[in-house]
Formats: C-alpha cells, sequence, structure tokens
C-alpha cells in the first residue's frame, strides 16, 4: 500500500461526509433554536468584522497578524479579532440594548479535541442588566441544544450532564478549597493583588509540581485546569463564579469585595462553555488592566497587542451592562456527543 492511500480520507470525500452530515444537520438544528430564543427576548442580531486594529488584550490569547494596504499604498497592521467584546461594547456606547453575535472568530496556537483556530462564537449582552440575566440565557441554551438533538444528557467522552437539572452555583475561591484543597484568598491581599510565592507555597505543601514559572496567573491556571475543571460540570451544570479581580480584565469588581469579581463561566461535562462579565466600564482602570495584560504578555511571549483607543473611548460613554461569550461549536459537540470540534465543523481548517 502506497503511503498515499494509507492517509486518512478528507473531510470533503463522500463517504466521510455522509458518516459527518447527521452532526451537522443537527448544528443546523441547534443554530435555529438558537437565534429563535434570542428573537423571541428581542435581541438584535449584529456582524461585527473580523478585521480590527487591535485583537483583544488578554495576555494568553494569540491572534493572526494581516496588514490592510491603503489606496496609496501605506500599509497598517492589523488582526483577526479574537472576539467581537470591542466592536459590540461600542454598539452599546451607540445606543443599541439587546445585541448578538453569531460568528467566525480566530485564536492562534490553538488547536485540540476542544480548540480550532477558526471557530464560531455567539457572543450577546443586556445593557442595564446584571449578569444573572446572561447566566439564566445560558442555561436555557443548553437546554434548547439538548432538545433540538434529542438527548437527555449532553456528553464529553465519558463524561455526562443534565441540562436540565438545577444548575450548581460554585464561587472560584470554594472550587479550589473543595477540588485542591487551597485558600485562594490567602494568596491575594485585601485589594486582590496576587502573590505568586504564596500560591507556590499552599501547592507545594500539598504536593503538586511547582513550575519555574512562579507568576501567580501561570500557577492559578495551573491548578484551575489539572485540579478543578474535572470536576465541573459533572451529573449537571455548574456556574463557577466570582473569579479573582487579577482573572477579569474586563469584569467589574464585586460590590462586596474587591478580591473578586462580576466573571462566570459556565461548565458541562468538564468543558468550559461560556465567559461572562458583569462589564467594566470604567475607561481609566480598563486601561490599566491592558497594560498589565500586555506587560505580562511581552514578559512570556515576547509580543504585545496595541490598545484601541476607539473602544477605551466608547466605554467611557457605555452603559452599565452584562454580557457572555459561548462557544457555539462546543455546545454542538456536547449535545451531539461528537468526540471532537472537528467533527461539527461544516470544514475543518487544514492542518
Amino acid at each position: 500500500m502506497s503511503s498515499q492511500s494509507s492517509q486518512p480520507s478528507p473531510w470533503w470525500s463522500p463517504s466521510l461526509h455522509a458518516d459527518r452530515r447527521p452532526i451537522l444537520l443537527a448544528r443546523g438544528r441547534i443554530e435555529a433554536e438558537v437565534r429563535a430564543y434570542l428573537a423571541d427576548h428581542d435581541f438584535l442580531m449584529v456582524d461585527p468584522p473580523g478585521l480590527q486594529f487591535s485583537p483583544g488584550n488578554e495576555t494568553h490569547l494569540h491572534a493572526f497578524g494581516t496588514v490592510m494596504i491603503g489606496n496609496d499604498g501605506a500599509v497598517r497592521p492589523m488582526y483577526l479579532h479574537t472576539s467581537p467584546e470591542f466592536t459590540m461594547k461600542k454598539l452599546l456606547a451607540a445606543g443599541e440594548t439587546r445585541i448578538a453575535s453569531l460568528g467566525h472568530v480566530w485564536r492562534n496556537r490553538e488547536r485540540s479535541a476542544l480548540h480550532h483556530p477558526e471557530f464560531t462564537m455567539l457572543e450577546w449582552y443586556r445593557a442595564g442588566e446584571r449578569y444573572a440575566a446572561v447566566i439564566a440565557d445560558c442555561v436555557a441554551l443548553l437546554r434548547i441544544a439538548a432538545a433540538a438533538t434529542g438527548v437527555p444528557a449532553l456528553r464529553f467522552r465519558e463524561r455526562e450532564c443534565d441540562p436540565f437539572a438545577e444548575p450548581e452555583r460554585l464561587s472560584v475561591v470554594e472550587a479550589f478549597s473543595r477540588h485542591a484543597g487551597i485558600d485562594l484568598l490567602a494568596t491575594m491581599d485585601d485589594e486582590g493583588v496576587p502573590d505568586g510565592e504564596a500560591l507556590a507555597g499552599q501547592m507545594l505543601a500539598l504536593g503538586m509540581v511547582v513550575p519555574g514559572d512562579r507568576s501567580w496567573s501561570y500557577l492559578f491556571s495551573l491548578v484551575l485546569t489539572d485540579r478543578v475543571e474535572p470536576h465541573l460540570g459533572i451529573g449537571r451544570v455548574t456556574i463557577l463564579d466570582r473569579y479573582p479581580a487579577a482573572e477579569a480584565a474586563l469584569a467589574r469588581r464585586a460590590a462586596d469585595d474587591r478580591r473578586v469579581s462580576e466573571r462566570f463561566e459556565l461548565y458541562a461535562c468538564g468543558v468550559e462553555l461560556a465567559n461572562g462579565f458583569g462589564e467594566l466600564t470604567d475607561a481609566e482602570e480598563q486601561r490599566r488592566r491592558f497594560a498589565g495584560e500586555m506587560a505580562e504578555k511581552q514578559r512570556i511571549y515576547g509580543e504585545f497587542y496595541p490598545v484601541d483607543e476607539d473602544f477605551l473611548a466608547a466605554l467611557a460613554l457605555m452603559p452599565e451592562a452584562s454580557g457572555v461569550a459561548l462557544g457555539f461549536d462546543r455546545l454542538v459537540m456536547l449535545a451531539t456527543h461528537a468526540p471532537r470540534i472537528e467533527a461539527v465543523l461544516w470544514a475543518p481548517v487544514a492542518e
């Protein structure tokens, strides 16, 4: 047998497409029901452009870069956005009150069973409403996806989650204590400034391996991924709430405790499906946070992205709002019991 004939069939081969087609048709049914829910709740569907001056300013998100050439031949660096957030918040500043987007976003350095360099994100905002409202939206959409495919439970590999059961609401501090034995509040001061050595000390005392990079954010992500996330969304949905302020660059701080923020993530079957905020509207505070994120990006990766000054100007006009981004492909995966994200994409990006 030749080496060429031993290669796996491409996604567009008729036999493989026939196997994939039932899942792709289910994807269409889920999308139709999601759009109907948004319409029934008075959301206006908007279409943000993917090409942006700044793709986002979070330390560990990596963008695809390109250039825009003007009529005069001048070259300007541009990026494909990692989220439509900046554009959508500009629309809130312009006066829109309930908006949603279902479209493609791009993230470099990401490819796995749950990650794809180009994927579909559902993002929506409610002006003048607390983030409990978008949490309720998320739970409703999980139930809609399960109903559209006729499954009693969401599934990823061997893990199942009943989307119709009452969700578990758990703070990040509670989750770290319960699943990792770590007192997270003891690793930050009263203003939420984190101490990496304090977190490393607790990890060592528990017998965990501590890498050479002892930055608090890196260690936090390590514990979250290895010790906490596998326990979330098992049997029922988990709403992981009140993230440390240091891990919520675009969320406002909680009114009752400056160490934590109005940020949540929604999990099912150990898989993170959605990330939402009570949105920060203080432009100067946002500028400071972006500067910190980009300084850390420069330290770790040797690169940084520009700040969108138009976004900061719009933020000063933006009303109080809540917003959330949900990985639509992941939702389809769990509702169709697909093993990998490529199985639910009409045409995966070539490797």
